[in-house]
């Protein structure tokens, strides 16, 4: 019996065509160069950080040229290193967290068409994605609500979001409307409805929304730089770009001057400049791939319809 099924699974098996194999090689080196472009100008960083400074300058490929770590230790032993970290991470933490609330609740909200002048208001959140007031109206408008030196003004800006807004509506719109009467005729009300139905049903373009936030979070100097005086709340990123623009500075003095600077014995500004590239970049790479099946989904069902 088992000789009869292997040779009528070799009678059906059909043979490779020579376009199909053909296709498949280039097809796979095709893909493979692109992966080979995108994951060298990260590793080319990695390698480039910890070679030495004045070695790395003559160029580096596929290995480390020599191997230091100064650059690291320099960056590391900042002052207000740690606590511009604290304030990063939870300038993140709260920000996401907060955006996926205010953004999720709101989107559910314009769902419902017994809310009051719902499309009014829509279309008020559309507008707020072509049109930006500038900076001079930003700054002033962030003083005059107090946020100059306050941690709120991490968060409290980024809480709404017109694109995340936009996402999340449509991807609630997609779910079936069975669900949210059901809980209804139990006798459920909004908050309950979105807390224990919607908000749970929605967590592929939640995991998106939360990518997106956090990710700005990480990265945003620009309001701590022009608002925010107070060392204790300095974000990272801006405490390593003042360090960046202070080994500019260095690189840049005279000879004599050099001479008593032992950083600009055993750093350049390029290692400086890789070192905390990576520094800043390998959290976002830690944390993305855990929520990137819900990413994909998410971004995909919530930008099918608008």
């Amino acid at each position: 019996m088992g000789k009869a099924l292997s040779m009528q699974g070799e009678r059906t098996r059909k043979p490779i065509q020579w376009s199909d194999l053909l296709f498949n090689i280039v097809n796979y080196t095709l893909l493979s160069l692109l992966l080979v472009v995108t994951i060298y100008p990260f590793y080319y960083i990695f390698i480039y950080s910890i070679s030495d400074s004045f070695q790395a300058q003559s160029g580096v490929f596929l290995w480390p040229a020599g191997f230091s770590l100064e650059s690291y230790k320099a960056t590391l032993q900042l002052n207000g290193l740690q606590d511009a970290a604290i304030v990063s991470v939870l300038r993140t933490i709260v920000g996401t967290l907060l955006t996926v609330l205010c953004c999720s609740f709101f989107a559910y909200l314009i769902t419902k068409k017994e809310m009051p002048m719902r499309r009014l208001i829509y279309r008020f959140v559309l507008v707020t994605m072509y049109f930006n007031a500038g900076f001079i109206p930003w700054y002033l408008t962030m003083k005059a609500y107090g946020l100059q030196n306050n941690f709120l003004l991490y968060v409290l800006p980024t809480a709404l979001s017109g694109f995340n807004i936009i996402l999340i509506k449509t991807f609630i719109e997609q779910l079936p409307p069975a669900l949210e009467e059901s809980a209804r005729i139990d006798g459920a009300g909004y908050w309950t409805t979105f807390t224990r139905i919607i908000f749970p049903l929605s967590t592929p373009i939640i995991a998106t929304i939360a990518v997106f936030s956090a990710v700005g979070q990480w990265n945003t100097w620009f309001d701590n730089f022009f608002l925010v005086e107070n060392p204790n709340l300095q974000t990272l990123q801006l405490v390593l770009y003042n360090f960046l623009n202070q080994s500019n500075s260095i690189s840049s003095m005279s000879a004599a001057e050099m001479t008593n600077s032992a950083e600009v014995r055993t750093m350049t500004p390029q290692s400086i400049q890789m070192t905390i590239t990576m520094l800043v970049t390998l959290p976002i790479v830690v944390v993305y791939p855990m929520l990137q099946r819900f990413f994909v989904k998410g971004i995909m069902m919530g930008a099918v319809k608008g």
